[in-house]
């Protein structure tokens, strides 16, 4: 009997659909029964994965690759707890609030754990739970959504191309030209190719 062959980035990223209960957004919100959702999957959203050693982040040759690759040329850690965030509640509130930004969003989980939500193909929330040594890398245009969960803590590296930018547009911002690009690229394509699977 073969084994399948057990994907390591699952270790600190999984995916699921959310059900759709909207109270208390820290817990996890399976379906019932539970429909999980892989990383191929998310990476056909244009949500790219990764499994690191946050433990030695520092001088990670795999996280150094990464970075040259793509272009993270800048970086900064953040941690979302009630500790070390000013407006806390009011904060991860504001960060549940749907929105896209015009640059990819880079986030490298060092401690903690933590949701991010983003639309499939039919505009259906996905959580994906990102835990120590996750990288998760969403494309510009892409809605999507963070709260920590239930743990209310979640250190992470912040990556950006060049310098950081903030700014997120809360849902609708469909005429953006970084939206467009996604959906072209993204959405499009797999519609696209469903479409010419079924003929």
């Amino acid at each position: 009997m073969v084994e399948a062959v057990r994907d390591q980035r699952e270790e600190a990223i999984q995916a699921w659909y959310l059900d759709d209960n909207e109270e208390d957004q820290k817990l996890p919100h399976h379906k019932d029964p539970k429909e999980f959702v892989s990383l191929d999957k998310l990476a056909e959203l244009g949500v790219l994965s990764w499994r690191l050693d946050a433990d030695n982040y520092e001088t990670d040759e795999e996280l150094k690759k990464i970075r040259e690759s793509r272009g993270y040329s800048y970086m900064d850690i953040c941690e979302v707890c009630p500790k070390k965030l000013p407006n806390y509640e009011a904060t991860v509130k504001m960060f549940f609030v749907e929105h896209l930004h015009i640059d990819e969003e880079i986030r490298y989980c060092l401690a903690g754990s933590g949701y991010f939500d983003v639309r499939d193909l039919n505009d259906v929330w996905i959580r994906v739970w990102v835990k120590k040594g996750g990288l998760i890398v969403f494309p510009a245009g892409i809605y999507h959504r963070f709260t920590v969960d239930s743990d209310n803590y979640m250190k992470a590296m912040r990556l950006f191309v060049g310098g950081p930018v903030w700014t997120a547009y809360n849902r609708p911002h469909d005429h953006l030209p970084a939206r467009i690009a996604y959906m072209d690229k993204f959405v499009k394509v797999i519609r696209d190719r469903t479409i010419d699977a079924s003929a």
